[in-house]
């Protein structure tokens, strides 16, 4: 099978290559891999060998013949490539993460290919309420206010489009949690606080008291498991919407308790999201309030679907994810041979 991944060289992209280099040489699997990224890594360094890269960006239009090519002779695309950075950059973010997909869904026809695999997220779907579970025929109609939500809706509906389109073709997405492992520490530091302050924080962040919101109730998973997830609707050709999210639920409680703080302070989520939001348009930090607004928002997934057509389990508790990705932003962590992925 030769699969061709966008986004190779990220966080969940990472995971794939370990998880497929793994079914390759323990499992004995047939597969040729072909890694798209902007930049390169070290092709030499596990687990970027061994692989066909091609270097573009899928959100420029003048690439998609450099797509096309790589693309060829596919029986699978992965289609990972997301960015969230700049966000003051709303035009630059839209054409990498919806036109993006475009591009890509354009170049897998050219390509005839017949399975594709795309990265949506939980941050898809329209609000719900937390108290309940939410399987995925939920409306993915998005947050309101949250660039990454809106952005991820855009791309359901392209992906929802081409499969009546193209129904020869089996389409499948997977919309999981927050996706959480050491090594991607210093790149969500970068991502989520800049550059400056995770360097003050301490290795293993604590707090003495947690001012959060009671809204901020999520699901987490492990890069690994949710790499698993992929491979599992490869080898099985699946076809749909997979949520994929480990247990338990993440609340302001769990957290407190992972940072050792004294106890959770109940905070107004509009308190949260002036002081984001205000401190985000002063340039102080890089966070827009529109995280906030999705974290508020956003369902609790059903896995069900996941667990039991494609047999997938996580291996990794949510809580064992957040503890790895406190510790790996503490100290910076994260994989030299990957650029998204430098260490601090």
């Amino acid at each position: 099978m030769r699969i061709v991944i966008t986004g190779a060289t990220g966080n969940a992209g990472t995971a794939l290559l370990r998880r497929l280099q793994a079914a390759r040489s323990e499992e004995g699997a047939d597969l040729e891999l072909v890694g798209i990224a902007r930049r390169e890594p070290d092709v030499h360094a596990a687990p970027y060998q061994g692989v066909e890269w091609h270097f573009l960006d899928v959100g420029d239009h003048r690439d998609r013949k450099a797509l096309e090519a790589a693309v060829s002779g596919a029986d699978a695309v992965v289609h990972l490539a997301w960015l969230i950075q700049p966000n003051h950059n709303r035009k630059l973010l839209r054409r990498t993460n919806v036109a993006g997909t475009a591009h890509v869904l354009a170049a897998a026809e050219t390509a005839g290919v017949k399975h594709i695999v795309c990265a949506s997220s939980v941050g898809a779907y329209s609000p719900a309420p937390k108290d309940q579970r939410t399987k995925e025929g939920w409306p993915a109609g998005g947050v309101k206010g949250s660039h990454y939500s809106v952005d991820k809706a855009a791309q359901e509906r392209l992906l929802d489009n081409f499969a009546k389109q193209h129904p020869e073709i089996v389409v499948a997405r997977l919309r999981p949690g927050l996706i959480f492992t050491s090594e991607a520490g210093s790149e969500v530091g970068r991502y989520f606080l800049g550059r400056l302050l995770p360097r003050l924080l301490p290795r293993k962040p604590w707090l003495p008291l947690l001012p959060l919101p009671n809204e901020l109730v999520f699901q987490a998973v492990h890069a690994d498991d949710v790499a698993d997830a992929y491979w599992r609707v490869l080898q099985q050709r699946a076809e749909g919407a997979f949520n994929v999210a480990a247990e338990p639920v993440l609340d302001p409680n769990a957290l407190a308790w992972i940072l050792k703080a004294k106890r959770h302070l109940p905070l107004p989520l509009a308190v949260l999201r002036a002081v984001v939001d205000v401190s985000w348009r002063m340039r102080l930090q890089v966070t827009d309030a529109g995280w906030v607004d999705m974290a508020a928002g956003a369902p609790i997934m059903d896995t069900g679907r996941a667990r039991s057509l494609l047999g997938w389990m996580p291996h990794k508790s949510s809580l064992e994810a957040l503890t790895e990705i406190l510790e790996g932003l503490g100290a910076g962590h994260g994989r030299e041979a990957s650029p998204p992925l430098t260490p601090r």
